[in-house]
């Protein structure tokens, strides 16, 4: 997939795939009005859910509609790879179309698209995602086709020596988007040391140096049905999809004496914890708990690094030769278990999401005339995250629009949400959240990666109920920790001086 596109669509996964607990009541006319349409449309999504006797995971919602989204999400992603692998999650996912046991390349191009359907996959850093888009009369080709490239793939050297100069190329030219490229060193620079900052596509030496050995031995760790989950979207008889897959995936195949290898140690910790995933309820070696229905042995974790220390921000300049600078700042966040995630979600919307009338737009872009675009984004991994807000300006002008976020963050830190204020935000936020429910393919991603990750069904009520939840002090307390001036990380492009 294209790499701009491809980091738009996971940032915009990532934020609409949101942490649930439990409901809690809101006194407010209008959210109770405005919950009942919610859960009215929410009525209508319902899954029906099975586990194999492989271990691996179904999960399906009705919609009346002849497309069907259906694919594989593997939990295997860039924070999974050994230290001297880095880019190898996604250098599989490229490869993984290269050949099977069954299939040459060009026979698994040409399965869906001569029926006019859609093969595509991205990979992330906790994740990887294999989907199709096909009319429901070819679900049975399209399951066993994206069973076949999952968990059959032989990654031929041939194909891979050629996709090397392919992905190559797609290093390339992600390095010539400073606009795109600042979020992976901006992360570099919050997780340093740890997976998490590692870009996802490697690096050019090192893809050039990965065998058909390199890609076997990362995806026959991980890539197991117990360790996978298949979620579809559409007009389908759920028996007859589970049919199809025990069909497709046959558990004698799955043996003690067959091609996967042991889980070994990774870089996933689980856990309720404060925001920073190295303290107390986070330890080296805990296990992880099994998910509901699932199969997934326990597996031995290390712990993310420790955050910014108090007192010492981080601020980095890189020459660039790009008429604009381009400039991030944020911070380490919550995980997607943490109570105030939650809150977080509604603060990242206030302060710049994608309504023109977010506070830094308004602050940057409407009031002074400094950017053309200026957004924040929230991300939450399973043990930690991070919130950042990104603009491009005039490189003269980069101290001005820093003067302008920090003014902003200040005013969340300093100042409590008005109830008037509140219940707009949460207005907009459910608004937003409905339109995007309309994209199937999005949704259908995400309701598949949730599966995959919580082992939990999501519901648009309640998550309304949630947002319904979250209180004024909430916010502000979220606001106090994550713009904390002391763990400010800031990353710049500029080809002038600050």
């Amino acid at each position: 997939m294209e790499k701009g596109i491809y980091m738009m669509i996971i940032r915009k996964i990532n934020t609409f795939v949101i942490e649930i607990g439990k409901p809690q009541s809101d006194n407010s006319t209008y959210n109770a009005h405005h919950s009942k349409i919610f859960r009215t449309f929410a009525r209508e999504m319902k899954y029906d859910t099975h586990t194999l006797p492989s271990g691996l995971r179904v999960i399906c919602q009705q919609v009346a509609s002849p497309v069907v989204y259906c694919g594989y999400a593997v939990k295997a992603g860039s924070r999974d790879e050994e230290p001297g692998d880095e880019g190898l999650a996604h250098f599989c996912e490229h490869v993984t179309f290269k050949g099977t046991e069954r299939r040459r390349s060009v026979q698994i191009l040409n399965t869906l698209e001569r029926v006019g359907g859609d093969l595509n996959a991205f990979t992330n850093k906790e994740d990887t995602v294999y989907y199709a888009a096909i009319l429901s009369e070819h679900l049975p080709r399209a399951v066993d086709l994206l069973t076949d490239i999952v968990f059959h793939s032989t990654y031929p050297q041939s194909e891979i020596d050629k996709e090397a100069t392919v992905i190559c190329e797609e290093i390339e030219s992600y390095n010539d988007s400073p606009s795109e490229l600042i979020y992976d060193e901006f992360d570099n620079l919050v997780f340093a040391g740890h997976p998490l900052g590692h870009h996802i596509l490697g690096s050019v030496e090192r893809v050039r140096q990965f065998t058909t050995a390199d890609a076997l031995r990362f995806t026959r760790r991980h890539y197991r049905p117990e360790n996978c989950v298949f979620f579809a979207s559409g007009n389908i008889d759920f028996g007859r999809l589970v049919r199809l897959l025990e069909k497709a995936l046959p558990e004698h195949s799955l043996g003690a004496g067959s091609r996967w290898l042991p889980l070994g140690a990774g870089c996933r910790v689980q856990g309720a914890g404060d925001m920073f995933s190295n303290c107390d309820n986070y330890c080296p070696n805990s296990q992880t708990p099994k998910l509901p229905g699932s199969q997934t042995p326990s597996i031995s974790l290390a712990p993310c690094p420790p955050p910014p220390a108090p007192q010492t921000p981080i601020y980095v300049q890189q020459p660039r030769s790009t008429h604009q600078a381009h400039v991030m700042v944020g911070a380490l966040a919550y995980g997607a278990h943490h109570p105030l995630r939650y809150p977080l979600f509604v603060l990242n919307n206030i302060m710049g999401g994608p309504g023109m009338n977010s506070r830094l737009n308004l602050a940057l872009r409407e009031r002074r005339g400094l950017v053309y675009a200026v957004e924040s984004n929230m991300t939450a991994y399973a043990d930690t995250g991070v919130w950042s807000t990104y603009f491009g300006c005039d490189p003269h002008d980069v101290e001005r629009c820093l003067k302008a976020v920090r003014r902003e963050l200040a005013r969340m830190r300093d100042v409590q949400l008005t109830p008037s204020q509140l219940a707009a935000a949460k207005r907009q936020l459910k608004g937003q959240l409905g339109v995007a429910s309309d994209s199937r393919e999005s949704f259908t991603l995400s309701f598949g990666r949730n599966y995959l990750h919580d082992g939990e069904e999501r519901d648009l009520d309640v998550i309304v109920e949630r947002i319904d939840a979250v209180s004024a002090q909430q916010i502000q307390t979220a606001a106090q920790e994550v713009f904390d001036p002391r763990r400010e990380v800031v990353l710049c492009y500029n080809n002038g001086d600050l």
